[in-house]
C-alpha cells in the first residue's frame, strides 16, 4: 500500500517510575512499543505521548481518525482510580478511539483498559502479584479460532507483571486465553465502531527487560514472597539475563523452565503481528481503495 501506517503510543508511567526505569536499565514502556512496531512495520509513523506527564496533550475525539492504530503498553496506574485525571484521560483516550474505529492493541493494563472503557469491572486479584512469567497461559475455545492467535500454540508462557485482573467483562467481548493464577489473560473488545485486542501479558518483553524490572520491584516481590533475600532475588534476575544472552545453556533454561514461547519473538509476538496483518492493515486498505 502507497500509505505509510502511521499509530498512537501511550506512554502513562509517571516521570518518576520513568526514572527509576533508566536508573536499573529497564527500557521504557514506550520504547519497547515503538521498537516492536518498527521491527515489524519499519516504514511505520507514530506519535508517543507520555501521558502522565504535566501539560502534555493528547488526541481527541476526530483527531484519532488520521492513526491506523493506538498502541496500549503496560503501565503501574490503575484503571478504576476514577478520581485520578492521569487515568481518567485515558479512558477518554480508548472510548474515542472506539469511537472512530482505530483498532487498539496493547499489553497488560490495555486488557483491563479495554474491558474498563467498555463498561466492563478490574479489581485488584486475590491472589497478589503476577509477576516473571505467566504459567500455562491456554487458549479459551473462542481463542483457539480467533484470528489474534492464529499459528500460537495451544498453551504457552508470557512475560507478566501485574497486580489487578478483569473480573467482570463487557457485553460484545470475549476471553481468549486463561491460567490458573489470573482468569482473563487476552480479551477482545468490541465497542461503538472500533475494536481492541488486547493480553494481559508482554508480548513486547524479553528475558533481559524482565530480568532489570525485577531489579526495580525488589522490596515488592521480597515483602510479598518472591524472593527470600537480596542475593536471591539477583541470582534470578542475573540467570535470566545470561539466558537472554546465550540462549543455547541447557542447564539454565531447563531449572528456569524457559521454552521458545517467550525466548523466539516469532512465538511470543504473534498477537501484535496478527494484529497488524489481521485488523490494521486490512482496514487502511480498504480506506484507501474507497478514497
Amino acid at each position: 500500500m502507497g500509505k505509510r501506517l502511521k499509530f498512537l503510543i501511550t506512554d502513562s508511567y509517571p516521570k518518576e517510575s520513568r526514572d527509576v526505569f533508566d536508573e536499573f536499565g529497564v527500557v521504557l514502556a514506550g520504547n519497547l512499543y515503538r521498537d516492536l512496531l518498527l521491527q515489524h512495520l519499519p516504514d511505520a509513523e507514530y506519535d508517543l505521548f507520555y501521558t502522565s506527564d504535566e501539560g502534555v496533550e493528547i488526541p481527541k475525539g476526530k483527531e484519532l481518525k488520521e492513526y491506523d492504530g493506538v498502541l496500549w503498553p503496560g503501565c503501574n496506574l490503575t484503571v478504576y482510580h476514577d478520581h485520578d485525571p492521569r487515568v481518567t484521560k485515558l479512558v477518554d483516550l480508548s472510548r474515542d478511539a472506539f469511537a472512530a474505529g482505530v483498532p487498539q492493541f496493547g499489553s497488560c493494563w490495555a486488557a483491563q483498559m479495554a474491558v474498563y472503557a467498555a463498561g466492563g469491572k478490574v479489581a485488584p486479584n486475590p491472589k497478589g502479584r503476577e509477576m516473571g512469567i505467566a504459567r500455562k497461559i491456554y487458549l479459551s475455545d473462542e481463542g483457539k479460532v480467533h484470528p489474534m492467535y492464529e499459528g500460537k500454540p495451544p498453551v504457552f508462557d508470557g512475560f507478566i507483571s501485574h497486580d489487578d485482573i478483569i473480573t467482570e467483562m463487557p457485553p460484545d467481548s470475549r476471553v481468549l486465553s486463561s491460567n490458573d493464577f489470573t482468569p482473563v489473560q487476552a480479551v477482545e473488545v468490541n465497542y461503538k465502531n472500533g475494536v481492541f485486542w488486547a493480553t494481559q501479558y508482554h508480548p513486547e518483553y524479553t528475558l533481559e527487560v524482565v530480568s532489570r524490572l525485577i531489579l526495580t520491584r525488589e522490596e515488592k516481590l521480597t515483602r510479598q514472597g518472591y524472593f527470600r533475600s537480596h542475593d536471591e532475588m539477583l541470582k534470578y534476575s542475573e540467570n535470566l539475563k545470561s539466558i537472554f544472552n546465550d540462549p543455547d545453556q541447557k542447564n539454565l533454561r531447563w531449572q528456569y523452565a524457559v521454552d521458545d514461547d517467550i525466548l523466539v519473538d516469532e512465538i511470543r509476538q504473534l498477537e501484535f503481528v496478527n494484529w497488524l496483518n489481521k485488523l490494521v492493515i486490512p482496514k487502511a486498505e480498504s480506506i484507501q481503495q474507497h478514497n
